[in-house]
C-alpha cells in the first residue's frame, strides 16, 4: 500500500486491518519514495496492491509551474506507478490484483492543475495498456476515478469547494471502491466514483483493436 498514511489510503489500510488483513505501508513519511526504482526492488509479493500515493502542482497557472513542483508531481504521480507495476509484475504470484488511484482527472479535464490532471490521465491509459500482459500473468489491474476526495491533498482547496457546494467524496467511500475493483475479475478497467451514485466503468470508446 503506497500513501497509506493519511487520506484514501488511510481508510484503506484501516478496512483492510478490519478484515484481518495484514497490510504493509510504503509512504513517504516513513522514508519511502515511490519515485525512487531502487526503493521498489525490496517490495515483497503481495495478494493486493494498492498504488494510492498522489500529489497535486498547487499551480493551476501552467506559466508559473517551476521544474521542481513538475518533477516532484511526474516522480509521485507517474513513476509511483509505473515502477511499482514493475516491480510487481515481476514478484506477484497468478491471481495477485493491482490498484491504482487515478481520478476523475484523468477521464476529464481539471483546469485547477493541468499537470495534475496529465498524470492522472498517464495513470489510465499505463492502466488500461498493460492490462493484457499482466493478464497473461494471471494479475490484474484496474484504475479508481473518484471526484473530489475530503483529503489532506485538497488544502485550500477545500474550503472553496464546499463553498461552491460541490459534495466532496469521503475516504471510505474510495476505499471501498478500490476493494470492490480488486474482487472483480475484470481487468484495465477505470472505475468511476461520483457522490450518491455506485461505482462504475468507465465506457471508452472501441475505435479498434491494436495488436
Amino acid at each position: 500500500m503506497t500513501g497509506g498514511r493519511s487520506g484514501i489510503g488511510a481508510a484503506l489500510v484501516a478496512a483492510l486491518e478490519r478484515e484481518g488483513t495484514p497490510v504493509r505501508v510504503l509512504d513517504l513519511a516513513d522514508g519511502f519514495d515511490v519515485g525512487d526504482p531502487t526503493a521498489w526492488e525490496q517490495v515483497e509479493p503481495v495478494e493486493l496492491a494498492c498504488l494510492n500515493a498522489g500529489v497535486t502542482t498547487g499551480a493551476g497557472d501552467v506559466a508559473a509551474l517551476t521544474d521542481a513542483q513538475y518533477r516532484r508531481i511526474l516522480g509521485a504521480n507517474v513513476d509511483g506507478v509505473v515502477f511499482g507495476v514493475r516491480r510487481l509484475a515481476g514478484v506477484m504470484e497468478r491471481g495477485g490484483a493491482i490498484v491504482v488511484t487515478a481520478s476523475l482527472a484523468g477521464l476529464t479535464t481539471a483546469k485547477v492543475d493541468p499537470v495534475y490532471s496529465l498524470t492522472k490521465h498517464a495513470v489510465v491509459g499505463f492502466v488500461r495498456s498493460a492490462a493484457p500482459q499482466l493478464a497473461e500473468r494471471g494479475l490484474t489491474i484496474n484504475a479508481v476515478c473518484p471526484a473530489i476526495v475530503d483529503t489532506p491533498l485538497l488544502g485550500e482547496a477545500r474550503e472553496r469547494a464546499i463553498a461552491a457546494g460541490i459534495e466532496l467524496l469521503r475516504p471510505e467511500q474510495i476505499a471501498d471502491a478500490v476493494l470492490a475493483a480488486a474482487r472483480d475479475v475484470s481487468t484495465g478497467e477505470a472505475w468511476v466514483c461520483l457522490p450518491g451514485k455506485a461505482p462504475f466503468r468507465h465506457e471508452f470508446p472501441r475505435f479498434f483493436e491494436s495488436a
